[in-house]
């Protein structure tokens, strides 16, 4: 599917959570944030603040003020309360109230976030099992929460350990992390190279990140 051909199918989803009173429209820029977390009584490491979660709504600045559209987290696990899920592994997850923050669930230059992307085209593609590097683990719970006020199937997921380098850094391409065409300039033989990782041996000095 393509998703920019999807975004009725997006707002859809985004109007029942708004007539449920679920989700409220932020201004706030990523300098406003920002700086209301390092006010004396901010928390650095906490999620969005809540800077325009109890404003009324105003269909006028909505209409001319840039702003995205948040899940009211508390509102929503009221309803839904706390979400678990199950990992192909048989492991059993259960989430805690500081896994969720006022998720962005949609801009005005995108119809739709990763979140709410994911359980819509999920459902729609009859998805049964996620799987995904151990470092988007932390989305699974307010992708649950959605999955679950908005009556969708929930499938299995399967976060596994990622490549990483000797000093536990993601491979990526802004840390020039070697690619496989590089790999293949050096003489590194794919067939092999799939063997090597099938058997846990990996190359170049990476590592496998471990939970």
């Amino acid at each position: 599917m393509v998703q920019s051909d999807r975004t009725n199918i997006y707002a859809q989803a985004l109007a029942r959570l708004q007539g449920e009173g679920l989700i409220y429209p932020c201004y706030c820029t990523r300098a406003d944030i920002a700086q209301s977390l390092t006010a004396p009584h901010g928390d650095a490491g906490s999620h969005y603040p809540g800077t325009c979660r109890a404003l009324p709504d105003d269909a006028d600045r909505r209409a001319t003020t840039p702003h995205c559209w948040r899940l009211d987290a508390e509102k929503a696990l009221e309803m839904a309360g706390l979400p678990g899920w199950i990992e192909e592994d048989g492991q059993s997850f259960e989430s805690r109230r500081s896994d969720f923050g006022d998720a962005i669930l949609a801009r005005k230059d995108a119809p739709s976030s990763y979140h709410l992307a994911c359980v819509v085209d999920d459902a729609a593609t009859r998805v049964t099992l996620v799987v995904r590097g151990e470092d988007l683990r932390p989305s699974t719970p307010t992708q649950r929460l959605l999955q679950s006020l908005l009556g969708l199937p929930e499938p299995r997921y399967l976060h596994h350990p990622l490549v990483t380098h000797e000093d536990g850094r993601r491979l990526a391409k802004r840390d020039l992390a070697p690619t496989l065409q590089a790999m293949r300039d050096r003489g590194v033989d794919g067939p092999a190279l799939a063997s090597e990782l099938v058997k846990g041996r990996l190359p170049l000095g990476f590592r496998l990140s471990r939970d």
